[in-house]
C-alpha cells in the first residue's frame, strides 16, 4: 500500500491511453470496461459530472479488480475527492487546481492530475504534488505541439493530454513525448465489441510508436 501512488502513476504511463467515461447508468460502466480490457486498454476515468459516478467506480472495481485502473474525473473540491477515493478511485483528475483536492489525494496517496493551461499553473501543480499535469482544453487548440511547449523549458513535467486525440494523430502525440492520453467517444461509444476494436487499434498505435522510439 505504501507505494500505491507510484505504482498507479507508473501504470498510467505504461498503458498511456485511458477512456474518459460519462455514463448515465451504473450498468453501462462495466460494459465499457469489458470492451476496453478486450482491446488492451486497462484504464478509465469516470466523470463526476453525473451522480452515478461513485457507483460506477465501485462496480467496476468489484467486477474487474486489479485488471482495470479506475479513476475519478471532473473533481472540483475536497469533498468529491474523498467520496471518489472511498468509492475506490485509484487516481483523481481535477478540472481545476484545488489545494483541497490535492491535500486529500496526497493524504491517501492517490495520483492527482489537475487541469492547467499555462506553464506557471503547471509548475504550481507540481509544487503541490500533482502526478501529471492535465492539458485540457488546450490540447484541442494546440495539438501534439503542446507537449514541446511545456517540456522544452521543463522536460521533467509529466503531461496528460485529454481532448482532440484520435486515431489519426495518436502516434504524433506519443512521438511528441506525452505521458498519458485521455480519449472520450473513441473508447466509449458502441457495444463492448466495438469498444474493444477501437481500444485494440489504440493499443497497437501506442505500442508500435513507443517501440520505434525505443521507449
Amino acid at each position: 500500500m505504501g507505494i500505491q501512488k507510484a505504482s498507479v502513476t507508473r501504470a498510467l504511463y505504461d498503458t498511456c491511453a485511458f477512456a474518459v467515461v460519462r455514463v448515465p447508468t451504473v450498468e453501462r460502466g462495466p460494459e465499457v470496461a469489458e470492451g476496453l480490457l478486450g482491446g488492451g486498454v486497462g484504464a478509465m476515468e469516470v466523470s463526476y459530472t453525473l451522480p452515478s459516478a461513485g457507483g460506477v467506480i465501485s462496480g467496476i472495481r468489484e467486477r474487474f479488480g486489479g485488471d482495470m485502473l479506475v479513476g475519478a474525473g471532473t473533481v472540483m473540491e475536497a469533498t468529491t475527492a474523498r467520496l471518489a477515493v472511498m468509492a475506490g478511485a485509484q487516481f483523481v483528475v481535477a478540472n481545476t487546481l484545488s489545494d483541497g483536492v490535492a491535500r486529500v489525494c496526497n493524504l491517501y496517496q492517490v495520483p492527482h492530475p489537475p487541469r492547467r493551461t499555462t506553464v506557471t499553473e503547471a509548475n504550481r501543480a507540481l509544487e503541490i504534488g500533482a502526478a501529471f499535469v492535465k492539458c485540457f482544453p488546450i490540447s484541442n487548440a494546440y495539438g501534439p505541439q503542446l507537449v514541446g511547449l511545456f517540456k522544452t523549458p521543463t522536460p521533467w513535467m509529466p503531461l496528460m493530454a485529454s481532448g482532440g486525440i484520435n486515431l489519426g494523430n495518436l502516434a504524433e502525440w506519443v512521438r511528441s513525448g506525452v505521458d498519458a492520453c485521455g480519449m472520450g467517444s473513441l473508447l466509449t461509444r458502441g457495444s463492448a465489441d466495438e469498444i474493444a476494436r477501437s481500444a485494440a487499434e489504440v493499443r497497437r498505435i501506442i505500442d508500435e510508436t513507443r517501440a520505434q522510439m525505443g521507449a
